[in-house]
C-alpha cells in the first residue's frame, strides 16, 4: 500500500503568535517555524505501518512556500520516502488545498490518505473532509488508533461520547488526532539521507488548480486580557457580587 501524508509548515507549537500591529494577520518575522504536531502524528503513524509491512511507500506532500522544503526534509528525515512541494508564495485556502491533494490523489494512487486533523494555525479542520468529498473515499476522522486487514481499515474515533469503531474500505482517507501515537525524533543519520531523497516541486498550475483566495481576512486580533479577581470577605459578599453581576440568581 502507498500512503500519501500532507504536512503543513506552522509556527512551532512552544512559540506564542503575535499579532501585527496594523491586525492585518499574525506576525512571522524571524519565529520558529516547525511541522504541524496533527502531521507530524500522521507521518509517524505512516512509518510504523511500513514498519509493519502494511506500507511500501510513504509520500510526503506541503502547498506552500519554497521553505516548506525544510518541513518536508523533515519528514524525509522520520522515514518517508519521497516528497512533493507543490509552491504557492500566497496562503492556500483548505478547499485549495484540498483540490491540489485531489489531484495528486489521482495522480500517484495511494490506498491511503493520512494527514492531521487541524492545523495550528488556522483550525480550520476541513482538508481532510473536503478531500474525501472531491474523491469519492471513505473517511476517518480524528483517529486514535488505526488497524489495517488487506483492503479494510479499522479506525477507533474520538467523539463526544467517548470512542466511535469504523471500518473503512482501501482506498481512504483518515485524520489524526492527538492520542493515536508519539512522533520519534529523527536520528542525525536519517537527517543527512534526506537531503539525497527525493523531492519534486510543482505550482498549483500544474494541476489545474485556481488557488484564488475566497476568503478576506477582516481582521486579527489578540484575545482580551483577562482582568484581576477580587478577594471577598465571606461568602454573603461572594453571592452579593454575583448577583450584581446576574450570575446567580
Amino acid at each position: 500500500m502507498k500512503i500519501l501524508v500532507p504536512v503543513k509548515r506552522v509556527i512551532d507549537y512552544n512559540v506564542k503568535p503575535r499579532v501585527k500591529m496594523d491586525g492585518t494577520g499574525v506576525d512571522l518575522a524571524n519565529v520558529k517555524m516547525s511541522m504541524n504536531p496533527f502531521d507530524e502524528i500522521a507521518v509517524e503513524e505512516a512509518i510504523r505501518l511500513k514498519e509493519k509491512g502494511v506500507a511500501t511507500e510513504i509520500i510526503a506532500v506541503s502547498i506552500g512556500e519554497q521553505k516548506a522544503q525544510e518541513t518536508l526534509r523533515t519528514a524525509l528525515a522520520m522515514g518517508a520516502d519521497r516528497a512533493i512541494l507543490v509552491v504557492s508564495e500566497t496562503e492556500v485556502e483548505p478547499l485549495g488545498v484540498a483540490k491540489i491533494l485531489a489531484k495528486i490523489v489521482a495522480e500517484e494512487g495511494p490506498g491511503m490518505v493520512i494527514l492531521g486533523k487541524q492545523a495550528i494555525d488556522d483550525d480550520s479542520n476541513q482538508v481532510g473532509q473536503m478531500l474525501a468529498a472531491l474523491t469519492g473515499r471513505p473517511q476517518g476522522t480524528f483517529a486514535s488508533k488505526i488497524e489495517i486487514d488487506g483492503d479494510s481499515i479499522k479506525v477507533t474515533r474520538e467523539v463526544d461520547g467517548g470512542l466511535e469503531t469504523v471500518s473503512l474500505k482501501s482506498p481512504a482517507i483518515v485524520t489524526t488526532d492527538l492520542r493515536l501515537n508519539e512522533p520519534r525524533y529523527a536520528s542525525l543519520p536519517n537527517i543527512m539521507k534526506a537531503k539525497s531523497k527525493p523531492l519534486a516541486q510543482k505550482t498549483p498550475a500544474d494541476y489545474g488548480v485556481d488557488v484564488t483566495p475566497r476568503l478576506k481576512t477582516l481582521k486579527v486580533a489578540e484575545p482580551p486580557k483577562r482582568s484581576a479577581g477580587v478577594k471577598v470577605a465571606d461568602v454573603d459578599e461572594l453571592v452579593a457580587k454575583l448577583k450584581a453581576m446576574g450570575v446567580a440568581a
